[in-house]
């Protein structure tokens, strides 16, 4: 604990330890006023300002240490200051002590509950960033809550301190003004109990629940009054329509038909989406055919003599699309017709809330599914329209390797594309407007393939703006050593996706895309229309096909079952990898989200370049790094740099996802010599780190006292 904690700790239980002392719990009571009420009045008339400065700090005091007897003095107020006067006092003075109150255990408390309860926590926070206000009006509303619980935490919270202080001091008023209004008559009341009739306390929770049942009867009236636009059919066709037959559209056609609804997929495209099609599926088989290529060039150092590999880019080409194929089926129109969906080729458009055009056919369904994915986004650079310039989407009819390919774009795509072809053959510029490379991971992680890369010979450049395209395939751009040109003969642009929102119709509904194209969704992933949800790429925040599957779920359970229970999508635990070379994997949130977020932690890190399988594969490089609270094995994150990176990181997620410490991870028996031991060694790193001192002296001495008992035999 820090100094200035630990002081403010001691004397916080001085405070207490005092009012233990003088016996104060069992001063502050009505009996006692009662018997020098006399006294009491006679000395407030005589000192009136100082009876009111008094008054308040010990009622500030009382309130912040949360010492009993707040109802006693909020009565006695109203025996000594009357009805206005008391109110006043009573309701700053209950305020502020709330309010220091919170501060003391957000100050002293909230970084070890973070720590301990960090995925609890934050649920709860982004409730509470959300309805914080809502729910701390209706707990000061309700006097059956104690106040210094709530004091106590709402200080673990997120909660704004004005927002506390405010919606204190407006919910505290009911109850404020009727203490202080029962005390101006004391004399004829014999307890407490006798102020709060169970209709009193029946009237404030009714009170309190009112400013929640307010708000969602308004957003119950504004989706009345959206859908009041539309007539609501008396019967439907199907259960569920679902748009986009991508991995979001696939994986809800698949649980609800499986749940025994009756579901209608729509795809104007090819089954699959692009993660079939242009994206997960071609993009991994170039990777392999590149990476096949490096290990051939690097066969001399294995010990065995060849020739360089030369690349036959239409071969290569031919086996991603023969990999297509062969993958096909299993998201193909006749296995899922098999399964019981109605499988529609056609462009779907949201003429209301339950129908559905498409082939000039309407379609009446109880709920909509948008999973329509999305498209690579074109940055607004001169020039660029008069460009033959590829994406994600079209490079795949590419039958030619471009001698010199310029990738606009240091994210995921584009690193994995710019390695790929460039092993291959091309001759690579990776041109990035940020400071690094994979920006939303930690700066080793960037430092890590950027070496890589620039090792292998791709032109790396970065803090580089694009500023246009001129003839004759030329980029003119600016860095830190000023204007600069580049030549090339395709350019690859990987700036980011754009959600495939703009044909659906959606402003008919009154449903506004963001600016980048996704759908706005609530923790539930329904839009403005309860029955209407989107999910995937369209709705993101994350563009994996994983990611997208895992809404899914959410999606179906909520619009099948949300009238009896609903689920708040999680996004917890969700890995993501970036398949170059070296490959990276990730899960929770690393170093540089821990600084952001201003999260307490710790960084465990292993070295893979001391790992004996990875040594015998020839690919010691990368690291493990772990991140803890501090003091705790509790995973709050990892990233991964390494060869298989994204299958190592399996065990991690698995450990997060169920509550898994790194003791657990450090006690489980893995495989000599597998890349997976890396994990077992980082767990290890972590346990030397914390081996507690005295314990390793005391086992020195044990052992010493042994070895002298024994003779030193």
């Amino acid at each position: 604990m820090h100094k200035s904690k630990l002081l403010i700790f001691s004397l916080f239980l001085l405070l207490i330890a005092v009012a233990a002392y003088f016996d104060l719990y069992q001063s502050i009571t009505l009996e006692n006023f009662k018997a020098q009420q006399t006294e009491a009045n006679n000395w407030v008339t005589e000192h009136p300002f100082i009876a009111t400065i008094s008054y308040l700090a010990i009622y500030i005091i009382v309130t912040a240490i949360n010492i009993p007897g707040a109802a006693a003095m909020t009565l006695i107020a109203g025996a000594l200051f009357g009805i206005i006067k008391g109110v006043i006092i009573v309701s700053f003075a209950s305020t502020i002590g709330a309010t220091l109150a919170f501060l003391l255990s957000r100050y002293l408390l909230r970084n070890f509950v973070e720590q301990r309860f960090s995925s609890t926590l934050t649920r709860i926070n982004n409730g509470i960033d959300k309805e914080g206000p809502y729910y701390l009006f209706t707990l000061r509303l309700v006097p059956l809550f104690p106040f210094f619980v709530i004091n106590l935490v709402m200080g673990l919270t997120r909660l704004n301190v004005k927002s506390f202080f405010w919606v204190s001091q407006l919910g505290m008023l009911p109850a404020t003004i009727l203490y202080v209004n029962a005390g101006t008559q004391i004399s004829q009341l014999e307890s407490l109990q006798g102020i709060l009739s169970p209709q009193i306390i029946g009237s404030f929770i009714l009170l309190g629940i009112f400013p929640l049942l307010a708000k969602k009867s308004l957003t119950h009236y504004n989706t009345t009054k959206q859908q009041r636009k539309f007539t609501k059919p008396d019967s439907f066709d199907t259960n569920m329509v679902i748009i986009g037959a991508g991995s979001a559209g696939l994986v809800t056609a698949y649980i609800a038909a499986a749940s025994g609804a009756k579901v209608t997929l729509i795809e104007k495209g090819r089954m699959g989406g692009d993660c079939l099609n242009t994206g997960c599926v071609p993009s991994k088989a170039l990777i392999r055919s590149s990476r096949i290529k490096s290990y051939i060039d690097r066969s001399r150092e294995f010990g065995i003599n060849s020739g360089q590999a030369e690349t036959d880019f239409p071969a290569v080409m031919r086996r991603v699309q023969d990999i297509i194929t062969h993958i096909e089926p299993h998201d193909s129109i006749e296995r899922y017709s098999t399964l019981g969906v109605d499988c529609v080729q056609g462009n779907a458009r949201i003429t209301s809330p339950w129908t559905v055009a498409v082939n000039n056919t309407t379609i009446t369904t109880r709920s909509i599914v948008i999973a329509s994915g999305g498209s690579p986004a074109i940055p607004p650079i001169s020039g660029l329209e008069k460009i033959d310039y590829l994406t994600s989407d079209t490079l795949w009819k590419l039958d030619k390797l471009p001698e010199r390919l310029l990738v606009l774009g240091g994210g995921a795509i584009g690193c994995e594309l710019a390695q790929a072809f460039q092993r291959l053959g091309s001759e690579v510029t990776l041109v990035e407007m940020l400071p690094r490379l994979l920006a939303a991971e930690d700066e080793r992680v960037a430092t890590e393939v950027e070496t890589a890369f620039h090792f292998a010979g791709i032109n790396v450049l970065i803090n580089c703006r694009a500023k246009s395209f001129e003839p004759g395939n030329i980029l003119i751009c600016d860095d830190a050593s000023g204007e600069r040109q580049i030549e090339f003969d395709k350019v690859l642009i990987a700036t980011g996706r754009h959600g495939n929102s703009k044909e659906l119709g959606l402003g008919t509904l009154g449903i506004e895309a963001r600016p980048n194209g996704t759908i706005p969704v609530n923790d539930f992933l329904q839009t403005i229309y309860p029955n209407i949800y989107a999910c995937g790429d369209v709705a993101g925040p994350y563009q994996l096909t994983h990611a997208a599957a895992h809404q899914a779920w959410y999606c179906v359970v909520n619009a099948l079952f949300g009238h009896f229970w609903k689920f708040r999508v999680d996004y917890s635990v969700l890995p993501r990898a970036i398949f170059c070379d070296p490959e990276v994997a990730s899960v929770g949130i690393n170093e540089q989200q821990a600084y952001e977020q201003k999260i307490a932690h710790e960084v465990t890190t292993y070295e893979i370049d001391d790992l004996d399988r990875a040594i015998a594969d020839g690919e010691a490089k990368g690291f493990v790094r772990v991140i803890t609270p501090p003091n705790s094995d509790k995973i709050l994150g990892v990233t991964i740099v390494g060869s298989h990176a994204g299958d190592i990181i399996s065990e991690y997620v698995l450990a997060m996802q169920n509550g898994l410490g790194l003791s657990k991870i450090l006690g489980t028996v893995h495989i000599y010599p597998t890349l997976a031991e890396a994990n077992k060694f980082a767990a290890g790193n972590w346990r030397k780190a914390h081996l507690s001192a005295r314990l390793i002296r005391l086992s020195g001495w044990l052992n010493a006292r042994k070895i002298k008992a024994s003779g030193g035999k």
